[in-house]
């Protein structure tokens, strides 16, 4: 409550929240404006409550591509274009690793090439997914289709990925948190009171007072198992988010004054899921690939693509089904975390930063056997935040697959979704008690300057 009050009692946090408020809202609304020209089939609002493609999609969109809205493209493009920049620094592009070393001109000059590459990737998925949703019969154009019809819907849908961008990094300027992140946080929270509506009215219904005592009863614990399992689940996202695995670190420049708390206070942190979420997007985009690619060559989707689709079970024959999407998608969800994680943390450099600096781990000779011991760590940590992960982005296919649900798929728990919105939630924390910090030295020196 005390934190609470000093946040009411800050006008430049409460400065920031209004402001984010005011962009989501406008966010808002224009992902329930959709693209002239274009029906939406109640079909579409189905495949939302699936783990499916589309949904997924519909998640990086911020929740606009339910609508086919201008903002359909979200900040999906953007996000890709990031990655891509990202790896191509890595020693790839040595013209991109020459400008990752230039300080803030560098940062300027990789910026805009991550937007021109937004730009062409913004394209290339727009038209995509246009021929993904007509082939599916979940939008009707109702226009002559031909080059300009398409070109025209293409335009109007980057223009809209390019306000949401722009408007992204406003919250990050004005805002709390990351603007980008926002926007696809405002998208999952939205869904979660839909979500605890629909288990409320499935096991208990909005008549549920006229039930049968025995089978409101039953309902009722049904309904509280949902809850309960939905807060464990979420506190599992919690822990995985900030478990960390500290190195201890000591440092050769140090006085001799040092004390023992402060030596147990120098430690190298290795998160968890030092990954993040990186490693679901990049397997859900490659999933996505075949399907998309295609729609640009037939207007029906071949039967062999079911293999890709995580939230069907493939017929082997003889009456045999087998998961192979979900069976595909868990091994790049774990190939990808072991790969991310080692351009997060590069053993090389921080033995060789060590080494510089003089530091070095307590019964580690610095330099390869250094390199050697924070490889097989990261690789051990990485291992378990890699299962962890799996875990979670698999569960509400299992669930589905599973037929726990049975038709209602919505109410599968657990997901991608989740995971960015603990990260998200635990950023903005970050901030808040930031800038809460800085009032308080700031409050401390005046005090001080007073006296």
């Amino acid at each position: 409550m005390k934190k609470i009050a000093s946040i009411f009692k800050n006008k430049e946090i409460m400065g920031r929240i209004m402001f984010t408020i005011m962009i989501l809202l406008v966010i808002r609304i224009g992902a329930a404006i959709t693209v002239p020209g274009v029906t939406v089939s109640e079909d579409l609002s189905n495949a939302m409550n699936s783990a499916s493609a589309v949904a997924l999609m519909d998640m990086l969109g911020g929740g606009a591509l339910q609508n086919f809205s201008i903002f359909a493209l979200g900040v999906s493009p953007y996000i890709t274009a990031q990655i891509i920049i990202q790896l191509l620094q890595k020693d790839v592009l040595p013209a991109l690793t020459e400008l990752s070393k230039q300080g803030q001109y560098g940062r300027k000059k990789t910026e805009m090439a991550t937007r021109y590459l937004t730009l062409l990737l913004g394209a290339v998925q727009a038209y995509g997914i246009i021929k993904t949703m007509e082939s599916q019969q979940y939008v009707t154009i109702n226009m002559d289709l031909n080059f300009w019809t398409y070109a025209y819907i293409v335009t109007v849908m980057l223009a809209g990925a390019m306000t949401v961008m722009w408007l992204g990094d406003q919250i990050t300027e004005k805002g709390l948190g990351n603007g980008i992140s926002m926007v696809i946080f405002a998208g999952i929270v939205r869904s979660l009171p839909i979500q605890i509506s629909t288990a409320f009215k499935t096991w208990i219904g909005a008549d549920g007072i006229y039930k049968e005592p025995t089978l409101l009863v039953k309902g009722w614990i049904q309904f509280i198992l949902y809850i309960v399992s939905f807060i464990l689940i979420l506190a599992f996202v919690v822990f995985i988010e900030l478990a960390k695995r500290k190195i201890p670190v000591q440092h050769t420049g140090k006085s001799g004054g040092q004390t023992a708390s402060m030596a147990r206070a120098s430690f190298l942190p290795i998160k968890v899921n030092s990954a993040g979420v990186i490693p679901v997007i990049f397997a859900s985009s490659i999933m996505m690939t075949p399907t998309v690619i295609a729609s640009f060559i037939t207007s029906e989707t071949p039967e062999w693509l079911k293999i890709f689709s995580y939230s069907e079970m493939v017929d082997m024959g003889g009456g045999v089904k087998f998961p192979w999407g979900l069976i595909i998608y868990i091994t790049l969800i774990v190939l990808f975390s072991f790969f991310y994680a080692t351009i997060q943390i590069d053993p090389e450099n921080l033995a060789e930063n060590f080494r510089k600096n003089g530091s070095y781990i307590p019964g580690i000779r610095p330099g390869n056997e250094t390199e050697r011991y924070v490889k097989k760590v990261v690789n051990r940590v990485t291992c378990i935040g890699a299962i962890a992960l799996t875990f979670i982005a698999a569960l509400p296919v299992i669930l589905t697959l599973s037929g726990l649900f049975g038709q209602n798929t919505s109410l599968a728990i657990g997901g991608t979704g989740l995971i960015i919105a603990v990260g998200v939630s635990l950023e903005v924390n970050d901030q808040i008690n930031g800038l809460l910090a800085g009032k308080t030295f700031d409050e401390v020196q005046a005090t001080a300057g007073r006296e």
